[in-house]
């Protein structure tokens, strides 16, 4: 067999398609394959599939995969037919190794989609030779095919999260929906106001979804959120995640805890985590520094601790009834605290009262909202963050969107 013959094997080129030059040029680090047509070969029209006549032809060059250490490229004539039906006209013919538009061959691109989702997209420019601006085009072209073809149309139930686009807190913010049954992404976009609501409402429908068949939406206590929800999902039962509660409230202790230090540094001094950490999870040497901190004196940072390991007590209820009486009996305690960050805590959940009860007849939570959201970070880590928010949204629908990108776009063996 000669060289031709075995590349075109390797590559799968079937008749009337064959490989007619292979050229290996060691200085320039490079392998350059050549592909043609038969004479006389007819192609399909792009627009009807009625076989016709070349018209006239094109150059093209495609990135394939590495041929060991060395960049790899096809190189075809791909002719353009005249279609007899007169309202096809002559179109350009697709070729069975890439897509139409693409500069890469299809195994490229499925090599490229395999490794995004653990690389950063910089690393792989570095890899490929090929600038992350290709490379992002490229992955951001898949996602939206791949998204173009999902169902929504048994989406229940909701959750909804916000993260920080960038390498800093002032860069701009990515808001995230999700299904809270089938555990997947479903939209991003960005911004954390109640417009990203009614973005996320016209890409349910997009995809055959009805907002008016949405029964849940976990989300936080943000106003922005509640505002949305009410206005753009009329029949979802709001449930304010148990997670984001107790967050709000370990915020009011920690900044109670850094007052204090600053009265009392000899006491608590690095405490900040024993503080934050339930009981069960302490070391037997942090729950010591812990006791000696309680018993040493009365601080507010101690009564701030006690009203959140209280507070987290309400989710061992066993039932809505049995919460609801251990949350009065924790806003009772609270309203009635000296501290004015534990009065402010109090005031916020009576606020939520119903959001927060929810939970006990839902069950949702975003457990698994912050199991995806670990994966969204760990990217943008690698990353090193992004500068580009729509970057951040195209990899979260990779890592977390659980699309099927081999059925929409099979690609050769």
């Amino acid at each position: 067999m000669n060289p031709e013959d075995l590349f075109g094997a390797a590559l799968g080129i079937a008749i009337p398609w064959k490989v007619t030059s292979v050229d290996f040029n060691k200085k320039s680090s490079r392998l350059d394959i050549t592909i043609d047509f038969q004479r006389g070969a007819t192609f399909p029209c792009p627009v009807c599939g009625t076989l016709s006549p070349v018209h006239d032809t094109t150059e093209k060059e495609w990135r394939h995969l590495n041929f060991f250490q060395y960049e790899a490229y096809l190189h075809a004539r791909v002719p353009r037919v005249k279609c007899p039906n007169s309202d096809c006209g002559v179109k350009l013919v697709q070729v069975p190794w890439a897509r139409a538009g693409s500069g890469f061959t299809l195994l490229f691109e499925a090599l490229a989609m395999t490794m995004a989702r653990d690389l950063p997209v910089k690393v792989m420019s570095r890899l490929f030779a090929v600038t992350d601006t290709r490379l992002w085009r490229l992955i951001q072209s898949y996602v939206e095919k791949t998204r173009a073809a999902e169902d929504f149309s048994e989406v229940k139930r909701v959750g909804a999260d916000e993260t920080f686009a960038g390498r800093s807190h002032d860069e701009k913010f990515v808001t995230f929906f999700f299904d809270l049954d089938m555990h997947k992404l479903l939209f991003g976009t960005t911004g954390k106001d109640n417009e990203t609501v009614k973005s996320f409402v016209a890409d349910l429908k997009s995809h055959g979804g009805d907002p008016d068949s949405i029964t849940d939406a976990a989300i936080d206590m943000s106003k922005a959120f509640i505002k949305g929800v009410k206005e753009q999902l009329p029949h979802a039962v709001v449930t304010f995640d148990k997670f984001h509660v107790i967050k709000l409230m370990n915020d009011k202790l920690s900044k109670i805890r850094a007052q204090e230090a600053r009265l009392f540094p000899e006491i608590l001094k690095k405490s900040r985590n024993l503080f934050l950490k339930n009981p069960e999870n302490l070391t037997p040497e942090e729950e010591q520094r812990l006791d000696a901190i309680i018993t040493s004196q009365s601080l507010r940072s101690t009564e701030a601790y006690m009203h959140k390991l209280n507070l987290q007590n309400v989710y061992f209820a066993s039932s809505r009834t049995e919460a609801e009486t251990l949350l009065t009996k924790w806003h009772r305690k609270a309203a009635a605290s000296s501290i004015q960050l534990i009065k402010n805590m109090a005031e916020s959940v009576k606020e939520h009262w119903d959001g927060i009860l929810a939970h006990f007849e839902s069950g949702l939570t975003s457990g698994f909202i912050e199991g995806i959201n670990s994966l969204i970070q760990s990217a943008k880590t690698r990353a090193r963050g992004y500068r580009n928010p729509d970057n951040l949204i195209c990899m979260a629908y990779l890592v977390a969107g659980k699309l099927n990108l081999k059925s929409l776009f099979p690609l050769p063996t």
